[in-house]
């Protein structure tokens, strides 16, 4: 199903993580760049008995989207044994770069490609930081950091 805009559609971080609790076979795909993961945090799936798939959609300094990105993502989701009909969750920093994400998969025949919106921190709050008013970290999933 590919809904206007190239993919499944957004979700919030909090319906994000209650599809991959849900869903077996959901899996999230966290787009951000390796110094976004080791200095800002992941998404914590260990009480689900999931991890995310860690894949840059762009490196920095960005040089624009990994060319190889729909093609090393769906190989590890192959090697992971599913389909492409699998719930797939996309999640960067403030919904941008995963909805980008989530086309490109759509394109490359996931069916159910979905961009959580928010993302893992989301907009700046009246106080100029991230992580306090929407996404994963303010709606109090769990998450760790290196």
């Amino acid at each position: 199903m590919q809904f206007q805009g190239g993919y499944a559609g957004n979700v919030t971080a909090q319906e994000a993580f209650d599809g991959l609790a849900e869903q077996q076979e959901a899996i999230l795909v966290d787009v951000r760049t390796q110094a976004e993961w080791s200095f800002v945090g992941v998404p914590d799936l260990r009480p689900l008995g999931k991890e995310p798939i860690l894949a840059e959609w762009q490196s920095f300094p960005s040089t624009g989207p990994n060319p190889v990105f729909a093609e090393s993502v769906s190989d590890v989701l192959v090697k992971k044994g599913l389909d492409r009909n699998a719930p797939i969750y996309f999640l960067c920093r403030s919904g941008a770069r995963s909805q980008a994400a989530a086309i490109a998969l759509t394109q490359a025949g996931y069916t159910q490609c979905f961009n959580i919106s928010d993302g893992f921190e989301g907009p700046l709050g009246p106080d100029g930081h991230r992580g306090t008013q929407s996404g994963w970290k303010a709606a109090g999933l769990p998450w760790i950091q290196s």
